[in-house]
């Protein structure tokens, strides 16, 4: 009998992840479809993709009435705000996996003497631009490249 309610257990779990497959498939076509859009300035406007590409820039009227530099800043800016509403529309959608998720079963609860597998923390990626920053190496050198950039006069 014993080995029937253990049958039973694996076939229970077994289609508890089959499910977790096509809820996994069903959030990824969702997420694909994703898109955050800004505006700065009310003449930029800058469209992202679920993956924080860019997919459209649009300029409004009198975008002549700005420099060159406050258009480059324009955009990087609607860019950033863009992903950001990514990143709140792809929390909200994954928010019911997450919970979900949590509440099955560790490994080394199912199996005696397996450990946990964790997931890394994600490491947030800076927002200033390379030639801006002071990039550390796992070895401790930094690398200090204040190397010209797109908005350099000499071009």
């Amino acid at each position: 009998m014993t080995n029937e309610r253990e049958k039973a257990d694996l076939h229970e779990i077994i289609e508890g992840v089959q499910a977790q497959f096509r809820n996994v498939a069903r959030i990824q076509r969702e997420r694909a479809e994703i898109t955050g859009r800004a505006t700065v300035r009310k003449r930029v406007t800058v469209t992202v993709n679920a993956d924080n590409k860019i997919i459209e820039t649009k300029f409004g009227p009198d975008i002549e009435d700005l420099t060159y530099a406050e258009i480059a800043k324009a955009v990087t800016e609607a860019a950033q705000l863009a992903s950001e509403e990514v990143a709140r529309k792809v929390g909200e959608l994954m928010s019911p996996f997450e919970e979900q998720r949590a509440r099955l079963p560790s490994l080394s609860d199912l199996i005696e003497g397996m450990p946990d597998m964790r997931i890394p923390e994600t490491i947030e990626a800076p927002l200033t631009p390379p030639a801006a920053r002071e990039d550390s190496f796992a070895d401790g050198a930094v690398a200090r490249d204040k190397g010209s950039a797109a908005t350099d006069s000499s071009w």
